[in-house]
This record gives structure tokens, C-alpha cells and sequence, in this order.
């Protein structure tokens, strides 16, 4: 079972929500000793992702303040615990959405820590020894081992921070569908955002024909030109969605915006998947007629197990996959904050946390 954690004694400068307005500011906190078990990271980069607006803002009604962002965490280890295996100090390493999980259960044992039913998170959660946990809008990180991935040589640090999330998201569908290792289908990616573009970066890298799927016209020359999709489907267009009908055998929606699925899954061929990452606000219209005319599947999934995202972490080093980001210092967390919110990045935000000299 899990360790009881020493009681929190190392004082760290973050940034933090105090209430729904969401507004971040300096925030400094305890973390816990570096335990047995434990690594102690320095943190160089951290990427923003959209739960951290819902968090910041109580959207979600689950937020405990004060919020510590920051699940998309890159940086270095400082200190080793005595019964860490694998990581050393030096190290270059990451920590995504997953602090702890019992370890236990079916799902862990099966490395789908994703799913077990005690699954705490890097922040806004409750960690092993009853404290509440900070993410890593923060300059250091201390984390179990088993929750933490190396990061390849040859990827740049702060492209590579929303992998942890972002990446693992896209990632694991397709590795759960055989899409990594075979090559020849036609996938389909709704939503050109933070997890559509990687999405997209990971259908051309294995070997798939990519069919963008968007509400906006004006994303066909990035999807086509810089990313390298091959199709580019307006999914307001009636012709376009006609031509398209029964052409993918898979694809993945990551779009977290109300919107209809019966024009997407008339896109899929006979026994094809639709697959939702994404999260809106309302619930889904789920037609039947297109499920049982088409024997299709309509799937759902979060993140990844640790394995997973490790394997993740070394098919992007091969590959040479790392998100679209634009790096921003500590005091711009509040405008980038607001710019997520209206979709005005791409395609991910990332903090360069050691860039507080001035802050």
C-alpha cells in the first residue's frame, strides 16, 4: 500500500486562485519532505491547460483554495528518495494529471492508474498523507516516482511540457484502437486546439491518411500546410459532410464545445469508432439511427496509465513530436488565462517557471 508522507516542511514560491475570480498571484506554500519514495523535481516549465481555467474559476464546483495550477509539468530532479528505482539526480522528467492511486486495485495493476477509483490528481486533490495537493505553477515539485516519466533527450523542455496531458490524451486512444503500430487508415481529428494539432502530428507520424474536421475555414492552410493533414473537412458545409460519409474508420473528438455528433458519425465507416476526449458542458445527443445502421462504437477516455505515458514520452522522441506552444513568464499567467478562455493561442501556453526575476 501507500506510504504515510512526513508532515510538510519545504516552503515553495508558486502562484495561486484564492476564489472564482480565478485571478492567479504569488502564492508560497508547504510541500512535504522528499520521502522514500519520493524525487524532488525543479521545475522549468509548466503548460496551461484548459481544467486549469475550470479549476481557477470553480466552473466545475470542486475547487479547493487556495488552487495551485499545473498538471503539465517538465524539469529536473534535485533529490532522490532511498527506494527510488530509475531516476536519478539530472534527470530530465515529467509529471502529468496523475499524484496517486492505490496502487492496489485491477486498473492499477493492469498500468491504468488513469482509472482507478482512488485516483488523486496533481492538484485540487488529496494526496496519501491527507494534504491537499499544488500543482506545478510552481518553482519546485515533489512527487512519488511512480507517477513521474523521463523525458527524451532530443525534445525541447517547454514544447514538450503539454505532452503530459495534451499528449497522452490523443495518444491513448490511438494506441488502444492499434493505430500506433499500424499503418493505411483514415482517422478523422475534430477540433484544431492544443490536443487536435498533436493529434494530428501523431496520425501523419504513424502512417495514417488525416482528415481535419473544424468549425473554421480559415484553419485548412495550418492543418494542411504546417501540420500535414491531408483533407480538411468545414463541418458546417452540407456538401463536404455529404462526400465525406462512410470515408473514416476512426476518428477522435476533442472538442470541448457543445456541438452535434450525428454529422461526425455519419463519417465513419461500418464498424468504425468515434472517440471523445473532449468535455462540454452539456450532455451529448446520441442518435441511435447511425449506431446500429453502421455498427459504430462511441467511445470515451482520460489521460493515460504511467506505462502508457512513458511509451508516449519515447514514440514522441522518435518522432520528434512536441506541441505547438507559445512560452509566456509567470506574470502574464492571468492574460494567457484570459486568451484560453477565448481560444486565442496555438496552440498551447506554456510558463518558463524559472523566468521570476521579475515577478
Amino acid at each position: 500500500m501507500a506510504q504515510t508522507t512526513p508532515n510538510h516542511t519545504v516552503t515553495v514560491s508558486g502562484w495561486a486562485a484564492h476564489d472564482s475570480s480565478g485571478k492567479i498571484t504569488p502564492y508560497t506554500f508547504k510541500r512535504r519532505e522528499n520521502g522514500v519514495n519520493d524525487v524532488t523535481i525543479k521545475i522549468l516549465y509548466c503548460g496551461i491547460c484548459h481544467t486549469d481555467l475550470h479549476h481557477v474559476k470553480n466552473e466545475w464546483g470542486i475547487t479547493m483554495y487556495p488552487v495551485v495550477p499545473g498538471h503539465e509539468i517538465i524539469g529536473v530532479i534535485t533529490k532522490v528518495g532511498s527506494d527510488v528505482k530509475g531516476f536519478k539526480e539530472g534527470d530530465r522528467v515529467g509529471v502529468g494529471c496523475l499524484a496517486a492511486s492505490c496502487l492496489d486495485c485491477e486498473y492499477c495493476d493492469a498500468h491504468q492508474e488513469n482509472y482507478c477509483e482512488k485516483l488523486q490528481f496533481v492538484y485540487n486533490g488529496i494526496f496519501w498523507d491527507g494534504s491537499i495537493t499544488y500543482g506545478g505553477y510552481s518553482q519546485i515539485f515533489v512527487a512519488d516516482h511512480r507517477y513521474v516519466v523521463h523525458i527524451p533527450a532530443n525534445l525541447a523542455m517547454d514544447a514538450a511540457a503539454p505532452l503530459l496531458c495534451a499528449g497522452i490524451t490523443v495518444f491513448s486512444p490511438l494506441k488502444d484502437h492499434g493505430l500506433v503500430e499500424t499503418p493505411g487508415k483514415k482517422i478523422g481529428v475534430v477540433g484544431l486546439g492544443g490536443l487536435g494539432h498533436i493529434a494530428v502530428k501523431f496520425g501523419k507520424a504513424f502512417g495514417h491518411h488525416v482528415t481535419v474536421i473544424s468549425t473554421s475555414p480559415s484553419k485548412e492552410a495550418e492543418a494542411k500546410d504546417r501540420l500535414g493533414a491531408d483533407d480538411f473537412i468545414v463541418s458546417s458545409n452540407p456538401k463536404q459532410l455529404q462526400a465525406a460519409k462512410r470515408s473514416l474508420d476512426f476518428i477522435l473528438d476533442t472538442v470541448s464545445a457543445e456541438h452535434a455528433l450525428l454529422p461526425i458519425m455519419e463519417m465513419l465507416k461500418v464498424n468504425g469508432t468515434l472517440f471523445i476526449v473532449g468535455a462540454p458542458d452539456k450532455p451529448f445527443q446520441l442518435p441511435a439511427f447511425p449506431l446500429i445502421f453502421g455498427k459504430r462504437s462511441v467511445k470515451g477516455g482520460i489521460i493515460g496509465g504511467m506505462k502508457e505515458t512513458q511509451e508516449m514520452m519515447e514514440v514522441c522522441g522518435k518522432y520528434n513530436i512536441t506541441s505547438d506552444i507559445e512560452l509566456i513568464t509567470p506574470d502574464r499567467i492571468n492574460e494567457a488565462l484570459e486568451r484560453l478562455a477565448k481560444n486565442d493561442v496555438r496552440y498551447r501556453f506554456v510558463i518558463d517557471i524559472a523566468a521570476t526575476s521579475n515577478n
